[in-house]
């Protein structure tokens, strides 16, 4: 396959259930120049790069993005500032974009990484991890080494639209034996090669575990041997080693000057290497967290001890930390900079599945398997509910006003592509909100403009999936302007802008690996991050089928004007008027 067959994306524009001619004949070719089963690294050559937009579509599609959002005087004053931006100095900018994506492999990741991630200095455990949930446990940790040997093997298999279009599986090289390293001015993301042991923490004590013996992977029944070993050991912390992870928990700058001063020598230097090197961190949490019908605010705990735990018992520097709680509910906690949420998803849906359907449990609930017993050991406010509606979903917000709305979309369909912005809050989208709060509009007007809304919707999502989004662009001639060291007052007022509400999807990649209708309890429930904006939210939202869809929403507590649980009723009142909507529209019919 190469980059030119794959450069072509038509196929995205067409309307569900319709396919020209042209795009018939394309998946053809892409399907028979595949080859019958291909690893997960097969297509990474062929993947095209990610184009720069022009200009001037940069700068018409943001100008219609804040038009919902300012008054006549507001928009006519940034349409004034844009202008002026696009003749002077946009095209300077311009062309030093247009010069690295020519030689770069894309002209917006490595930035990405470097100055959204990497050079910010506030604390990373919930302005940038997520975490991930599900609800079974036993032989995860055996699960994840098999996931991890596949990965190094390429074995896994890639992902593609439509089961044909390939994606960008870069992503998934630095899930396992990886560690962002404090900095004073910026850190850095090491990865190294198979490491052989994990680290675990419990009760302030750490534990170094082997994962191999005799060339091979530990056997679930010896992993449970090692951990119930962790757990039934009485020691104490030894002096400062209690709320040593909390130096991962807040801002970069004093975890790195504390790093230098007191991790370069002795024991504290061979104990934090083991905790950097390991393959990840895992945490035997001393609580129990989960979903109790009995209790509503169940789950807003569940996802508050993942987001961020007691701020010293993960090591939210390391790529990922799996969490386990005493009543075998288990989690994981993400470092965001090495990748995006459906990656770690991937390797949690595999993972679920091997856990439930392969592995399995004796009667008794131990993992199966002999044992040998000569192994040593060395050693925000959340709020979540689930909903069934009728497959259509509205986020509305409680405050009385529209603001600057963020929802993740990928680009992985180009070389090493990451995500790019959406911007929710469109002309159409809050024309039908008015609608709907207006009681002299009609249904039918009121379907009509939801039809409208959600046509806009979808067109934006296939723009910024094909490279023609606003906001990395916009992003990297800002950065562009700061290397050349010219002011660009447009630019300044573009990224200061505040997302006052941050969306995302975790999508179900592996459909295949569990059957959703058979086995409704044991798909996970998507995970969640914190907010942007210091008075706004943050919103991930994972699509369970055609039946269930589950919410995670965040926001501070230092906030008077957020509430999680009020903001998650209003979503869940929005869904409910719109399927009433349309069941008035079943019943005329």
């Amino acid at each position: 396959v190469t980059s030119t067959l794959l450069s072509y994306h038509s196929w995205i524009f067409e309307s569900h259930g319709k396919m020209s001619f042209s795009t018939k004949i394309w998946l053809s070719l892409v399907k028979l120049l595949s080859g019958r089963r291909p690893l997960l690294y097969s297509f990474q050559a062929s993947l095209p790069r990610l184009p720069v937009p022009s200009i001037d579509d940069t700068i018409r599609r943001y100008l219609e993005s804040v038009r919902p959002l300012l008054d006549d005087e507001q928009y006519k004053q940034m349409e004034t500032v844009a202008n002026d931006f696009k003749k002077d100095p946009a095209p300077k900018f311009q062309k030093h974009l247009k010069l690295k994506s020519w030689w770069a492999t894309n002209y917006v990741s490595d930035w990405w990484e470097e100055y959204i991630y990497l050079r910010g200095r506030d604390p990373i455990m919930v302005n940038s991890n997520f975490y991930t949930m599900a609800a079974r446990t036993g032989n995860v940790v055996h699960a994840m080494l098999q996931y991890r040997r596949k990965l190094e093997r390429g074995e896994l298999t890639p992902l593609r639209a439509l089961g044909i279009v390939p994606m960008c599986s870069f992503q998934y090289e630095r899930m396992f034996n990886t560690t962002r390293i404090p900095g004073i001015e910026t850190d850095f993301v090491q990865h190294l090669k198979d490491r052989k042991h994990l680290v675990v923490y419990h009760r302030g004590r750490f534990f170094k575990v082997w994962l191999y013996y005799g060339g091979r992977h530990l056997w679930p029944s010896e992993l449970e041997l090692q951990f119930q070993r962790i757990l039934d050991d009485k020691s104490e912390p030894q002096p400062g080693e209690l709320k040593l992870p909390s130096l991962t928990a807040g801002n970069r700058v004093p975890w790195a000057r504390a790093r230098l001063k007191y991790f370069t020598e002795g024991i504290n230097q061979a104990s934090l290497e083991a905790i950097e090197t390991a393959a990840f961190f895992l945490t035997l949490d001393d609580e129990a967290h989960g979903y109790d019908p009995e209790n509503i605010r169940s789950l807003d705990l569940y996802a508050k001890s993942l987001l961020h735990g007691k701020c010293y018992d993960r090591w939210f520097d390391k790529s990922f930390t799996l969490i386990v709680y005493k009543n075998g509910k288990i989690g994981v906690n993400t470092e965001h900079s090495w990748a995006d949420s459906p990656i770690i998803g991937h390797m949690w849906e595999y993972v679920l599945a091997t856990d439930c359907f392969q592995l399995g449990y004796t009667a008794e609930g131990h993992c199966k398997g002999d044992i040998n017993k000569s192994l040593l050991i060395i050693g925000y406010k959340p709020h979540i509910f689930t909903y069934n509606p009728s497959a259509i979903m509205c986020l509305y917000i409680d405050k009385g006003e529209f603001c600057l709305t963020y929802e993740s979309s990928m680009t992985r369909m180009f070389r090493e592509g990451r995500t790019e912005t959406v911007r929710s809050c469109t002309c159409e989208s809050t024309a039908f909100v008015r609608a709907m709060e207006d009681e002299s509009t009609t249904n039918e007007q009121r379907l009509a403009l939801f039809k409208k809304a959600a046509d806009k919707h979808q067109n934006m999502y296939r723009l910024a999936m094909t490279g023609a989004g606003i906001d990395r662009h916009l992003f990297c001639l800002y950065i562009v302007s700061k290397v050349m060291g010219i002011d660009s007052p447009f630019l300044k007022q573009v990224l200061s802008e505040p997302w006052r509400l941050s969306t995302s999807q975790t999508p179900q990649q592996q459909l295949n690996l569990i059957d959703i209708q058979k086995f409704p309890k044991y798909v996970g429930a998507g995970g969640g991050f914190g907010p942007v904006a210091d008075d706004g939210y943050g919103v991930s939202y994972i699509i369970v089928g055609e039946n269930l869809i589950t919410f995670h929403i965040s926001s501070k507590f230092s906030s008077p004007e957020t509430d999680s649980f009020r903001f998650g009723q209003n979503i869940r009142q929005a869904m409910l008027d719109i399927r009433a909507l349309f069941n008035l529209k079943e019943k005329k019919m």
